[in-house]
């Protein structure tokens, strides 16, 4: 039995070698979370009219998930609060902090839910319990 250096191994059996492919953006098309999902059946349940991805600033790309119709009342369902996602990362957070104090700045006032409050219901009830009050 003979034995073979890494090298001949390499140059007999391994796969050459080919340029990284370039990453394709994600943002082509919009993936609707869990949590927005039952978010939607709960506003439909409940029969209060919504608007998703509402574009509430004039000259931002900035959107809500939801819009309460009729109201200022702006929903978003925070995606990734454990996985160390975008939300949760230095520059992610403070955009989000920018955002929804340009909404709150604006006469909107915005509630956040994790997917877990929108999956419990209590993100319909703090709803509810808001446009009681308005």
């Amino acid at each position: 039995m003979s034995s073979m250096s890494l090298a001949d191994y390499k140059r007999l059996y391994a796969k050459p070698r080919s340029k990284p492919k370039r990453r394709v953006s994600v943002k082509k098309e919009r993936v609707v979370s869990e949590g927005e999902a039952t978010l939607v059946q709960h506003l439909k349940t409940h029969k209060i009219s919504f608007e998703q991805e509402y574009k509430f600033h004039p000259t931002r790309k900035w959107r809500a998930d939801f819009l309460i119709t009729g109201t200022k009342i702006l929903i978003e369902v925070e995606g990734g609060v454990w996985s160390g996602g975008r939300h949760t990362r230095g520059k992610g957070y403070i955009g989000d902090m920018e955002k929804y104090n340009s909404a709150s700045m604006m006469g909107f006032t915005v509630l956040r839910f994790c997917t877990e409050q929108v999956m419990s219901g209590i993100a319909i009830q703090q709803i509810e319990i808001l446009m009681k009050g308005k």
